[in-house]
């Protein structure tokens, strides 16, 4: 007996080792720092790819965190803060045409519509967007596209922006609600859950969707530096694999189930608010079903930033996008 434990014994040493070795192997995550734009429930697939362990299946831990307006995304992504920015693909087109070597490339599309609503002071349910004629809108930051959309939602119906109505973009997009609850405007243009938020509270009334009124636009998207994608082309691939289950989760589970599985991202905001800003988003289709952005989607892009008055020239479609990793996601995704 003392023969055969002596036998046994190195192989337990070995067995034991090898247990640990793998299971250290499994928890090796590697970190992908990422700056969001704002915090939102308009991105609820990017918090359900995370909820939900898409990116830890694929090998990686995010570290999230918030810009507050796509210029501050940008110019943490220029500077190496972060290795992934996710803003408006407007900000790429304004630094691939500065001249920029090194710039930013979209290789991902979250959203495909604006996820901003309209906010009066009072209820309207008969509202039509002449009644903003010689109003103040709280509009958002200038040349960002919550703004740019918003001016060409109003061209569409016939208005001329800052002519026939005020588009007051002096005010910073995290502090636009607190302006408007403060006295400024007619108007306000807010994401949610702030939008609901104020509602629920009495302090402002959703009256239009900015998103149903202007059609589906490359509203987020996922970029990284020439530079970065180059040299981790794997990290950008599971990236886009992780984000591309999250598409998928979403589109085929209930309001509530979506709502439960951002809840740790929205701790304060009550489970009936989540699931109505949800049900919202997902019934105007403002998700995007996979992550390519179409070259037709950029075009109407660069038209309404061209109208805005914002872009000196059209971008070409392949030097601010890839769509290599978002199409081997959709054939590797199941």
């Amino acid at each position: 007996m003392r023969k055969v434990k002596l036998l046994l014994l190195p192989i337990l040493i070995f067995s034991f080792i090898a247990l640990n070795f793998n299971g250290c192997t499994k928890k090796a995550l590697t970190k992908v720092r990422v700056n969001e734009v704002t915090h939102s429930i308009f991105y609820a697939p990017q918090y359900v790819a995370i909820s939900q362990g898409f990116f830890k299946e694929e090998g990686l831990e995010i570290e999230l965190t918030n810009g507050g307006g796509a210029d501050k995304v940008m110019t943490a992504l220029l500077s190496g803060q972060c290795d992934i920015g996710f803003m408006g693909p407007e900000a790429t087109l304004y630094v691939y045409n500065q001249g920029k070597e090194d710039h930013p490339v979209n290789f991902s599309q979250l959203t495909k519509r604006d996820g901003s609503f309209l906010l009066a002071r009072k209820p309207d349910p008969n509202f039509t967007w002449d009644k903003v004629k010689d109003k103040h809108i709280i509009a958002g930051r200038k040349g960002g596209m919550p703004e740019m959309t918003l001016e060409y939602v109003i061209r569409k119906h016939g208005m001329i922006p800052n002519k026939d109505v005020k588009c007051d973009t002096t005010v910073q997009f995290n502090l636009m609600a607190g302006a408007f609850t403060g006295g400024t405007g007619d108007y306000v243009a807010l994401f949610e859950p702030t939008a609901s938020m104020l509602e629920k509270e009495g302090k402002g009334y959703i009256v239009a969707s900015i998103g149903k009124d202007s059609g589906e636009l490359p509203y987020t998207v996922y970029s990284a530096k020439k530079s970065y994608i180059k040299k981790n082309k794997d990290i950008i691939q599971k990236f886009t694999n992780a984000i591309y289950k999250g598409q998928l989760w979403v589109e085929k589970h209930s309001y509530e189930e979506i709502a439960k599985s951002i809840k740790p991202f929205f701790p304060d905001a009550k489970d009936d608010l989540l699931v109505t800003v949800v049900k919202r988003y997902k019934d105007q289709d403002t998700w995007a079903k996979d992550p390519i952005l179409k070259p037709e989607a950029l075009d109407l892009l660069q038209k309404i930033i061209s109208e805005a008055g914002e872009l000196d020239k059209k971008v070409p479609y392949n030097k601010v996008v890839t769509t290599e990793f978002a199409e081997k996601a959709i054939k590797k995704v199941k």
